[in-house]
């Protein structure tokens, strides 16, 4: 396993923010642009960020039309104010997708080109222009991850990009800005952060220094999550939610994911369709599956006991299969998710198309057994229809 480049300096903690000046000032930025959604522009937040920048004596325009599901319009339109700006860093404020498109406008500021050349592992050649991600989200783990995501609505996929050329320089996860996010966002980003750690425990790169990140993160986030949600005042359920979907990120980063983001990637892309309600719904029919072959099985206790499953010695494998899927299954009813695709009101599904998509998405390949095309079909199938195997 190779270790991916990490994030040079992370700041925790509320107030966490007031020590970006401080390291902007070593670094000597001169010009940033700020990136981020309409939302978090005109609640103040992007403000908040760039009073920061002020103060590193930076001066900064801010591009506020990030979207769910970034695109590659978005992505161009970052780009051309980037470039007349002539900025030598970003600052991303927001969850995944601001992040997301931070990374993509950085990787080919760096390296020319254009957006959709980088499709793929390691593409680029060069480091980027570097990133200041103040994280409002806790699911995605993009300010610590080498992966990106950009939509491409002609083809209608996802582009996943994986290349450590990407990666942030600084991190800021400051619980102030992640206190006013709504129960159905909280929701969403905490099941994506599972599904991360899940995903990393399965994945066919796994290691014993990524379990350790992966099992830790699904521990706290069963702990917490529920909590974040009831109450987006609880100060201790962000603090720890924001902790773990970091570690989940370094997790995944390291060993990979899966199928779940594969599938879950085309579902999204063709569907226009919040990235962490699809990996809520996927989750437990592709743990299932998964679970159903030799090799694999025997990982779901680790899941189990991540979980606080009591497993007794004598159980089969296939035992802690089902538990696993039935807790993460109850977990997001408890988070009043959908169940099934069919919930999310999607009209005439092409799931032959989703599965061709998703057998090329780069996160397959680490997934412990590879599907065939028909296996993929299937579980979508049974996603929509809500159908669930019982031991």
């Amino acid at each position: 396993m190779e270790r991916s480049n990490a994030v040079e300096v992370s700041f925790f903690g509320r107030g966490s923010i007031s020590l970006l000046p401080p390291e902007l000032r070593k670094r000597g930025v001169k010009r940033g642009l700020v990136i981020t959604d309409s939302y978090l522009y005109k609640s103040g937040a992007a403000d908040k960020v760039g009073e920061r920048l002020l103060e590193a004596g930076a001066e900064y325009a801010i591009y506020y039309l990030v979207q769910p599901n970034p695109t590659v319009e978005i992505v161009n339109e970052c780009l051309d104010a980037a470039r007349t700006l002539q900025v030598d860093f970003l600052a991303a404020v927001g969850g995944g997708s601001a992040i997301d498109t931070a990374k993509a406008v950085s990787i080919v500021l760096g390296n020319g080109g254009k957006v959709e050349d980088y499709e793929g592992v390691n593409r680029s050649e060069r480091k980027g222009v570097p990133i200041v991600a103040v994280n409002t989200t806790a699911g995605t783990g993009s300010e610590v991850t080498s992966f990106y995501i950009v939509t491409d609505p002609r083809r209608r996929l996802k582009m996943c990009m994986v290349d450590p050329n990407c990666m942030v320089s600084i991190a800021v996860n400051d619980v102030d800005f992640m206190m006013s996010m709504p129960p159905k966002l909280t929701a969403a980003t905490g099941m994506d952060a599972m599904t991360h750690a899940i995903e990393a425990v399965l994945s066919k790169k796994a290691v014993p220094i990524t379990d350790k990140d992966a099992l830790w993160a699904i521990t706290v986030i069963k702990d917490h999550l529920l909590r974040a949600f009831e109450n987006g005042s609880d100060v201790e359920a962000r603090e720890m939610m924001a902790y773990a979907e970091y570690t989940a990120g370094m997790a995944f980063s390291n060993a990979g994911l899966g199928m779940v983001h594969a599938m879950a990637h085309a579902l999204g892309g063709m569907m226009n369709l919040p990235h962490g309600v699809c990996n809520a719904v996927l989750l437990p029919y592709v743990m299932e599956f998964n679970g159903g072959f030799p090799g694999i099985s025997g990982r779901f206790r680790k899941v189990a006991y991540a979980l606080g499953i009591p497993l007794e010695e004598c159980m089969k494998d296939e035992e802690a299969v089902y538990m696993c899927t039935e807790y993460i299954r109850n977990l997001s009813r408890s988070l009043s998710l959908p169940g099934s695709l069919k919930e999310l009101s999607i009209e005439k599904p092409d799931f032959e198309a989703m599965a061709d998509a998703a057998m090329k998405d780069s996160c397959m390949e680490d997934n412990y057994v590879k599907p065939e095309k028909h296996q993929v079909i299937e579980v979508y199938q049974r996603a929509f229809m809500n159908i669930i195997n019982e031991t």
